[in-house]
């Protein structure tokens, strides 16, 4: 008799040429995943090939009752890590029936910028540092934490080893491995300076495929917990008092920031940011007030600032990108819960576009 495992690890290329695909959009809250499955007649490796599809937008307050359909379109294909063999997971964004972006679609103004020749010349470069907490299902309380109490201060856990200081590392290691597997271009992991917290690096990636790659790690980061029994946090100050937050720092670079001369280019673009402070800091995540008080290796959340090395200034240069003249900086502003398609666009337009 087969057991459910069995059932689930079936190999299908050796019965059919038929595949599952698996497709992913944002709900309306802005960071809700949603997926649903369909059968394909066979391997489709180009997203324009895919069909689309539709959901009941009411159900994800992305649409009234009485009109609740929404269409959804492929974007991204990356392998299934869960599935396996022929087997895909989707990328997609959300359209009315008339093929108007429903509101909550960040996708289509962002791939509109990209698709900019000024963008697009420059070749824009993203890495992506997504900080989250694991937390215990039943309680809500952070990974290794004593229920309703505090573990020892902050000092030991950030990149560190052994059962008293690093708490979930399985979960971890499984999602590194899972997101290599899909073909997402996961660059490292870390243990974090909170303990319970850990971060993954996405990139570097070009344009639109650093939100594309980043929604996608965090669908499978989500479903690998789901698989453990733990919950996923990416809210920006899961724990309040002397803990540190969770970010999404952005590393970014242009073809004229990695070229000779490029320290000049990154000057004008970080004065630039801090010309539009405020309006980033409006798009660069929910509760972000909490973990931008200028403590915890943050910037004050009112005041732009940017430095060589620093890691309490808005935006820190490298000490290598300033030696060698040339390279690339962090925005580290932006919180664990951002939208990666509003953040990588805006820095976009505001550091090529925009002529103040």
């Amino acid at each position: 008799m087969a057991s459910l495992s069995d059932l689930v690890n079936l190999n299908l290329s050796d019965q059919t040429n038929k595949i599952i695909a698996e497709y992913i959009w944002i709900g309306g809250s802005g960071m809700d995943l949603r997926s649903k499955a369909r059968t394909l007649s066979g391997p489709v490796d180009d997203p324009s090939k895919l069909p689309k599809w539709n959901y009941d937008g009411s159900s994800t307050g992305q649409a009234p009752g009485e009109d609740s359909e929404v269409i959804l379109y492929p974007q991204a294909i990356f392998k299934d890590p869960f599935r396996r063999g022929n087997n895909i997971l989707v990328m997609c964004d959300s359209y009315t029936p008339a093929g108007e972006p429903i509101p909550t679609n960040n996708r289509f103004a962002a791939a509109k910028i990209f698709s900019h020749p000024d963008v697009a010349a420059e070749v824009p470069w993203y890495g992506i540092e997504q900080e989250y907490t694991l937390l215990k299902k039943d309680v809500h309380w952070p990974l290794g934490w004593p229920n309703g109490g505090f573990p020892g201060p902050q000092g030991p856990y950030y990149c560190g080893i052994g059962a008293d200081k690093a708490f979930g590392r399985d979960i971890v290691d499984a999602h590194y491995k899972a997101c290599l597997y899909a073909g997402i271009n996961i660059s490292g992991i870390n243990a974090e300076v909170m303990p319970g917290q850990w971060e993954f690096q996405v990139g570097p990636v070009v344009g639109i495929s650093a939100g594309d790659e980043l929604w996608v790690a965090r669908y499978i980061l989500e479903r690998i917990t789901e698989i453990a029994g733990v919950v996923v946090s990416f809210d920006p100050k899961p724990i309040p008092g002397d803990w540190n937050g969770a970010g999404a720092h952005t590393n970014y670079s242009t073809k004229s920031m990695r070229n000779q001369g490029g320290l000049e280019v990154i000057k004008k673009a970080i004065e630039k940011l801090g010309l539009k402070h405020k309006e980033h800091i409006v798009a660069y995540g929910e509760g972000n007030e909490r973990r931008l008080t200028g403590k915890h290796e943050t910037a004050d959340i009112n005041k732009f600032s940017w430095g060589v090395a620093n890691r309490g200034a808005s935006v820190r240069v490298g000490r290598e990108t300033e030696k060698d003249g040339k390279g690339y900086f962090e925005d580290r502003r932006p919180s664990s819960n951002m939208d990666p398609y509003v953040v990588t666009s805006m820095i976009a337009e505001t550091t090529i576009l925009w002529n103040p």
